[in-house]
């Protein structure tokens, strides 16, 4: 594997101009055999520039491994390049222990002396993952909803359950959102290790990716919101279920 030197994150605040809210680094769970499907977004101004996913052993280092470029696939990584969108998208499959560790989400900036722009994240794996979702992508119809149940270990129980957008980091909190402009958002707790979000009034423009949140940790969820065939009942239908829900 390639090494990459990386030491501009997003700290410096180069990654992504829209961003309101958050850390530098995301952590992420997942159970041991599953797969993790993982947003990267980019400033726009990086929409020609390659974009990779590495692999640091020690997140001090200022080295790192690089896995896989965009629009590639090795091994059991994958990297997506959405330029129109401004983000890539990683896939990683049939996870294991071993691939437990602190990642990167990066633009190759190029030159001695313009460092490589990145994000730093710390994927955890295991048996029964902190935070999870049984279905990492959910799709709804405009003028429809959708509904997410989100899973938390019974240590997480007291920690701030959240939905977030992670284009700018808006986030929902246990409670109703109504706005006459916006889509509702409703987050119920079950206070069993499980909360729902419920969205309602979708619109075209809540297309994107999302995370649910519980304390610091999350997990992503892609939703697309398409028109309805009007010869077509609307289904909401849900895709690419991921890991099992069976938390401690």
């Amino acid at each position: 594997m390639k090494s990459k030197r990386v030491l501009q994150t997003k700290e410096t605040g180069d990654w992504d101009p829209e961003c309101k809210t958050g850390s530098a680094t995301r952590v992420l769970t997942v159970q041991t055999g599953g797969s993790l499907f993982i947003p990267c977004y980019y400033d726009r101004k990086y929409t020609e520039h390659k974009k990779y996913w590495c692999f640091d052993a020690g997140s001090s280092y200022n080295y790192c491994s690089i896995l896989a470029y965009a629009n590639e696939t090795k091994g059991k990584v994958s990297v997506t390049d959405h330029p129109d969108q401004s983000f890539f998208t990683v896939t990683m499959r049939n996870l294991q222990y071993e691939d437990t560790g602190t990642y990167w989400c990066a633009v190759e900036i190029g030159g001695i002396i313009d460092v490589d722009t990145t994000e730093q994240l710390h994927l955890t794996v295991q048996s029964a993952p902190d935070v999870s979702v049984v279905n990492s992508s959910v799709s709804g119809h405009e003028g429809g909803d959708i509904s997410v149940q989100c899973f938390y270990s019974s240590e997480y129980q007291n920690e701030l359950k959240r939905w977030c957008r992670y284009q700018d980091q808006s986030c929902y909190t246990v409670g109703r959102t109504d706005t006459s402009q916006n889509t509702s958002v409703e987050i119920s707790d079950d206070g069993r290790r499980s909360f729902t979000v419920l969205m309602t009034g979708l619109r075209l423009t809540d297309s994107g990716w999302y995370f649910c949140s519980v304390g610091k940790r999350e997990a992503p969820v892609q939703l697309n919101v398409t028109v309805p065939d009007p010869q077509v009942p609307v289904l909401t239908v849900t895709e690419q279920k991921t890991g099992n829900t069976n938390l401690s």
